[in-house]
């Protein structure tokens, strides 16, 4: 097999990534990322590449520039046609040009053509681009730089894909990464999974730090940032001076606001539980869930990685609720029909199969299973809940997200990206289009505590009822830029954008006043806010803002209508207005100073794939990318050869799944791994809550059948005994797991409680005593 890396040479030699350096701005709640890349032609004729590099879902692109020698060619945004005829135009009269462009199925992926370069030269390419920091459970805000980039799985009859590359067992290259955070909150820590600096704070009130990357780090991971501060859950107000250059009433001219709302659920809120609902899990079983979790020792199958989830979900389920399982990869099964009453014989009949799953399944065609899920009725009183399991690799992103919104009032979409290199424009998209929340399993994340933590999202009230008043001047009015928000749940922030237009005579003060329900009781916020900032700090907002207006004229484009081509203009007129990339955009530049014309045709290069016949599917589905290591492919033509959006472009071989499949039947089974002791109690539980006195529930204490019987108090029955100790077994010996168990220990309490039985104190007593506890009554919650 061959590793390669970025653009090979010949002799399949790494050549032309030399270094990559990253800047990050960050403000309050958003980030302006500026990545530089140099990479130098080391053949001996010129060359065109393509590079194809991830970014985030809702990343906004809004400069892009070339530096060949001295001369440097900032891109200019335009109509994503002529871009690409300009772009062939360019290297037909030997020109050198540069094309940047959002992939046609999938806003996280972008493509980059970088056409005519002279033996012997280095291009620094430069992108940036403006995002919103996703939110995590502990009130951290998550920054991402991504190592790897999975191929979107593209099924035979569709155009073309991402392709595809072997991993790079050796990173040659360096990286360089600094981070800037102003915030109208102070800042607490900023952690990583890579080493870092100090941080340095430059103010007395610490909002304003810096922070880089130690130097030395191998670029053969995501780097993860995590960004603290002291009040998480308070509203901020952040107003954006408008351009002067820009044109008079236009987005970029005027002022423009940024709300956060990040609601706190109390305790009481939180312990209270709905016990209806219907509960459906999609998991994938394409072949590559037969990955790894990570690169590192002892790390589990993805796949094995999700039966253990799927057990966990099983038992913590209330009783009376509905549920039903499905499995999908070039096709889909479902465990039953339709959705059944969650009881014993159900939950037995799921588990059962739930340890036959394998990664078996071909692709990862996500979109029948959900046209079948949405096909069914939904149950009165019980509302649909769909957790949905995937790595990632689907490509028919948009069709998906549009599928998911079109349902958004008879379900809530719950979603989980697994390992690295998931496609963030489609876990994020379904969970913000389907009013749920999406999580990320990457590096040696357990996918456990994170699933839990969003069936607790799941079986929560939610903050609804949203409202927004302004209190402004007169002569200015205010215009709201993002779309309505129906529902926030525990874990989730919303930001807002608002134009503020026309001029005071007066006052240069506003307000406004943002209220909600939540668990039916009246929440008010109400913030002030300049209308003339007089600090320049930049145009991030302003091109959120801007990315907010855009993403919401494509999805009014994609439903159709006879207003389709004028919704088209708009978005086209919006993204060169603001200078952020859209789906019908694209930046190009050409350098027309340049003296000399490149001769010859262009050199071609593709990246080999190797033919994976025998392996699992995961090496082939590895790919270094460009704001990490780049995908790399070359075209095969003279300088005015096939254009970007043409099939013949790139192509990806959709075969590499299903190939694993039969490599996996032929080969030899492995021995099973020995259980963790949590997962075999949690195995044993019923589905009403309770345990069972026998051998297998003691050896999960260490103990004999005989041992645990003949330390029954006299007047305890079995099974409340057998309770009684594996509540305390959880609390004494997997305290640091309990958001894993939490509801099967719910679900345990109550049952104890149901049964009104005689004589507790000297069962949670005994049981103390032979497990070694000290746990009272009122922390088992009987």
């Amino acid at each position: 097999m061959v590793n390669c890396c970025g653009l090979v040479s010949e002799k399949n030699e790494p050549v032309p990534l030399k270094s990559i350096s990253v800047q990050l701005q960050v403000r309050d709640h958003v980030t302006s990322v500026s990545s530089s890349l140099q990479y130098v032609n080391e053949e001996e004729r010129p060359l065109e590449a393509v590079f194809v590099f991830p970014l985030p879902a809702e990343a906004a692109v809004c400069h892009f520039s070339a530096k060949i020698g001295e001369q440097e060619i900032v891109a200019e945004l335009q109509d994503k046609q002529s871009a690409r005829d300009q772009y062939d135009d360019a290297l037909s009269s030997g020109q050198q040009a540069f094309l940047l462009e959002e992939s046609d199925e999938s806003s996280d992926v972008f493509k980059l053509s970088v056409g005519c370069l002279s033996p012997g030269q280095i291009a620094v390419i430069t992108i940036v681009y403006v995002m919103e920091l996703s939110i995590q459970a502990d009130d951290a805000l998550r920054f991402c730089l991504p190592a790897v980039l999975n191929p979107r799985y593209t099924p035979t009859a569709s155009a073309a894909g991402v392709p595809e590359v072997s991993s790079a067992s050796v990173i040659p290259y360096t990286l360089s990464l600094s981070v800037d955070v102003r915030s109208s909150d102070r800042i607490s820590r900023l952690d990583s999974s890579c080493p870092l600096d100090p941080l340095v704070f430059l103010d007395a009130q610490h909002t304003h730090a810096t922070v880089t990357l130690s130097a030395g780090h191998r670029f053969d991971k995501d780097v993860e940032l995590l960004l603290y501060y002291e009040n998480a859950h308070q509203p901020t107000a952040v107003v954006e001076a408008g351009a002067a250059a820009a044109q008079t009433g236009s987005l970029m001219a005027d002022p423009v606001l940024m709300i956060s709302l990040y609601p706190e659920f109390p305790a009481d809120v939180m312990s209270s539980l709905a016990s209806q609902g219907e509960f459906v899990f999609v998991v994938d079983r394409s072949g590559s869930m037969d990955c790894t979790m990570h690169h590192g020792k002892d790390a589990q199958m993805r796949i094995d990685s999700a039966r253990d989830t799927l057990l966990l979900l099983l038992k913590s389920l209330p009783m009376g609720c509905y549920f039903n399982i499905y499995g999908f990869g070039s096709h889909f099964e479902s465990f039953f029909p339709q959705s059944v009453v969650y009881s014993e014989d159900t939950m037995e009949e799921a588990l059962k199969r739930v340890k036959n799953m394998k990664a078996d399944m071909g692709g990862t065609e996500i979109l029948q299973p959900l046209k079948h899920i949405y096909s069914q009725p939904c149950f009165p009183d019980h509302p649909r809940q769909l957790f949905i399991f995937t790595d990632g690799e689907v490509w028919h992103t948009k069709e998906l997200l549009d599928l998911v919104k079109s349902h958004a009032y008879s379900h809530r979409c719950f979603s989980f990206g697994i390992g690295e290199g998931a496609s963030t424009a489609l876990i994020t998209g379904m969970a913000r289009e389907g009013s749920g929340h999406a999580q990320f399993i990457t590096g040696a994340d357990r996918m456990q505590p994170k699933v839990m933590q969003s069936l607790r999202f799941a079986l929560q009230p939610a903050v609804d009822n949203i409202s927004v008043d302004w209190t402004v001047p007169e002569g200015v009015t205010v215009d709201m830029l993002s779309p309505p928000i129906s529902a926030l749940f525990q874990g989730q922030r919303a930001l807002i954008y608002a134009q503020l237009k026309g001029q005071s005579s007066g006052k240069t003060e506003g307000a406004v006043t943002v209220k909600y329900r939540l668990k039916d009781q009246p929440v008010t916020n109400q913030l002030q806010f300049t209308l003339k900032p007089t600090e320049d700090t930049g145009r991030t907002i302003h091109q959120l803002a801007a990315r907010s207006v855009i993403r919401s004229l494509e999805l009014e484009e994609r439903a159709g209508g006879a207003d389709a081509e004028a919704v088209r203009s708009r978005i086209v007129e919006l993204s060169v207005q603001a200078g952020v990339s859209s789906a019908h955009t694209a930046f190009i530049g050409v350098n027309k100073d340049s003296t000399q014309t490149v001769k010859g045709p262009l050199l071609q290069r593709r990246v080999p794939v190797p033919h994976m016949l025998g392996m699992s599917g995961c090496f082939p589905k590895m790919m270094m990318c460009a704001m990490g290591v780049p995908q790399v492919t070359f075209h095969s033509r003279p300088c005015a050869g096939v254009r970007m959006g043409d099939s013949s472009d790139v192509m990806m071989d959709d075969s590499s799944d299903a190939e694993s499949d039969e490599s996996d039947a032929a080969s030899d089974p492995e021995p099973e791994p020995q259980a963790d002791p949590l997962l075999q109690l949690v195995s044993l539980q019923k589905a009403s809550g309770c345990w069972e006195l026998n051998a297998a529930l003691a050896a999960v204490f260490g103990k004999t059948e005989d041992e645990v019987t003949n330390h029954r108090p006299a007047q305890a029955d079995g099974s409340v005994w057998a309770t009684v100790l594996a509540l305390i077994w959880l609390h004494t010996c997997r305290s640091g797991d309990q958001v894993e168990w939490q509801f099967v220990a719910m679900k345990a309490a109550s049952w104890i409680r149901s049964q009104k039985p005689d004589g507790l104190t000297p069962c949670v007593c005994d049981g103390n005593v032979l497990l070694g506890g000290h746990v009272t009554q009122e922390a088992l919650g009987i």
